[in-house]
């Protein structure tokens, strides 16, 4: 491609809304442009990222035998109502009607579709297993779009979904995809993690995130130091501590801490490390009963196993405190009414001559002791987030925390779907039975800015190979003056071409500084400069993105080169 027969639109500052480096890079660069708040245009620079990344994502989908398909974008409301989704998803869904006044929806994600397709075309065991998948669009109106096309309402998302006749065929579907993406991440050149993840709105059973590791990303993650383990902290197991718990050593004291109602401020005030001090949380359930959370101070509550445990769970206001006797900030379990449940983390249970809240106000207590000047909490759960250092729940290593963006995820639906919507088959018994299904994101367009994250210097992009816009960027310098530069430019763009190198040309009236920054903001990795000078002698100047200097090699030499260069790396 002809750099004067291309749109290349890039700029020097990014506008001021771009927060991250990859919405201000994807800006300067020309990649995208903002057309309103979470809506953005591909420009042609762009879309040749996201087209590379849709080939491979693609491709390898293929080879694991699933079987691409389209379906709408605009679905019908009575879908999403048979499954209960149409009020539960939220108003992350954007609702609307046709000029019948009938309901529809743009497509959030399409688990009602296909499953509507299968109780259509799937009656027996003999059509069983099957995976279909696209490449579509989607829209999510989140509250707040924010990091150009990391977090946008329009986004491209590969989606597939499986169907089985039975559990054992999910699960070797699941591990099958589980495999496909790892390959799908690896040929992108990204550095990524897979790890166990909660299901979320989508729902089922086992699920797996994938995660470009960047320190700018929103997820934080844990993974184990020795072994393969890793898991979103949402999800990771905090396990019960070892050893036993010391004995009382001293009597109950109360102390004046007046307007010190923090955690922090309390260890502060007394002079006590954090860990030594119990933090009380006071929740309400779906069903408005009360519930006294205890941890210890230095952890933090994780509300995706609390959920799990108090469905419904939040915490209470200040008026429902007082309803009870209790007063925020000043809160512990020792006199507490009985018609509040008491549930401590695991944590908890080893601490002894700590300090609590004393249920009055400005006042804590020192050398508080279960048994003694309190019962024990019904019961010792998990309810902590994971903290770097803790032992790795397979036994194997201690956990160390990253950050992470998530670019796919993959679901064991189960039945959930399919008993909503009466989606059944008939097995070799000719009875009726209900279809399992597997679920399997991956958010092509969010891949993009998740890369750039990972993949970016000083000045610019330097995405790898695999999905950048062109392989190549060949520069011209006088290009209009020189006759010999122009024929010899011209001869090595066709020879690339041919070669199957993916090459832009920048045959601009330019200046040779302009030209070599727009190839580096653009993220091209290799760059061919073709001068009067070198090509009195016969070389033509060669450089990679990453090296520290350029190489000078002779014309006949070059197309070897770069395939020796391009052509591996692309194969990765």
């Amino acid at each position: 491609m002809r750099a004067t027969q291309f749109f290349i639109s890039t700029l020097k500052e990014a506008p001021q809304e771009a927060e991250l480096i990859s919405h201000q890079l994807m800006l300067r660069a020309g990649y995208i442009r903002r057309l309103g708040s979470g809506l953005y245009t591909w420009m042609p620079l762009g879309l040749r990222v996201l087209r590379k990344i849709e080939a491979i994502v693609r491709e390898e989908m293929n080879k694991a035998q699933a079987l691409e398909l389209l379906m709408p974008s605009i679905i019908p409301a009575e879908l999403w109502q048979e499954t209960g989704r149409w009020d539960k998803f939220g108003p992350q869904m954007l609702k609307i009607k046709d000029r019948h006044e009938r309901e529809f929806c743009y497509g959030p994600t399409h688990e009602e579709v296909i499953t509507d397709i299968a109780r259509r075309e799937i009656k027996s065991y003999r059509q069983l297993p099957v995976n279909f998948y696209q490449i579509q669009t989607k829209f999510r109106d989140e509250i707040r779009p924010r990091f150009g096309v990391m977090r946008a309402r329009e986004f491209l998302m590969k989606d597939a979904y499986s169907f089985h006749a039975d559990f054992e065929s999910l699960e070797q579907t699941y591990a099958l995809m589980k495999d496909t993406y790892q390959r799908i991440f690896s040929r992108l050149g990204i550095n990524f993690r897979a790890v166990a993840a909660d299901t979320g709105a989508i729902g089922g059973s086992g699920s797996h995130e994938f995660h470009v590791l960047a320190d700018s990303g929103e997820d934080a993650l844990a993974y184990s130091d020795q072994s393969e383990y890793a898991a979103n902290v949402e999800l990771a197991q905090a396990l019960p501590p070892q050893g036993q718990r010391p004995t009382a050593s001293a009597a109950v004291t109360e102390v004046e801490t007046p307007s010190v109602s923090s955690c922090e401020e309390v260890a502060q005030f007394l002079n006590i490390p954090t860990q030594n001090i119990l933090k009380s949380l006071l929740l309400i359930d779906q069903d408005h009963q009360p519930h006294l959370l205890l941890l210890r101070a230095d952890h933090e509550l994780n509300w995706v196993k609390t959920e799990k445990v108090i469905p419904g769970a939040r915490l209470a206001t200040a008026e429902e405190a007082a309803q009870l006797g209790l007063i925020p900030g000043f809160m512990g379990p020792v006199n507490l009414p009985e018609t509040i449940s008491v549930i401590a983390d695991h944590s908890v249970s080893v601490m002894a001559n700590f300090v609590c809240g004393a249920n009055q106000t400005d006042k804590h207590l020192k050398h508080v002791n279960f048994g003694r000047d309190c019962p024990e909490p019904s019961e010792y759960i998990d309810l902590r987030n994971v903290v770097d250092g803790d032992p790795s729940p397979d036994g194997q290593g201690t956990l160390k925390l990253c950050r992470g963006i998530e670019v796919g995820h993959i679901f064991q639906l189960r039945t959930q779907y399919a008993q909503a919507m009466n989606l059944t088959y008939l097995d070799e018994e000719g009875k009726s039975q209900v279809v399992e299904m597997g679920c399997y994101g991956i958010g092509v367009s969010r891949i993009v800015a998740a890369a750039i994250e990972q993949h970016h210097d000083k000045n610019g992009i330097t995405l790898p190979l695999a999905m950048a816009p062109f392989s190549v960027s060949l520069i011209s310098i006088g290009l209009k003056k020189s006759p010999l530069v122009e024929e010899t430019s011209s001869q090595i763009y066709d020879l690339l071409t041919h070669q199957g190198i993916d090459v832009l040309w920048d045959d601009r009236d330019e200046r040779l500084g302009v030209m070599l920054a727009d190839q580096e903001l653009m993220g091209i990795p290799f760059r061919i400069i073709v001068g009067e000078k070198g090509l009195q002698e016969g070389t033509v100047e060669v450089r990679g993105r990453h090296d520290n200097e350029s190489r000078k090699i002779s014309f006949t030499d070059l197309a070897h080169t770069l395939r020796q260069w391009i052509m591996p790396n692309a194969l990765t």
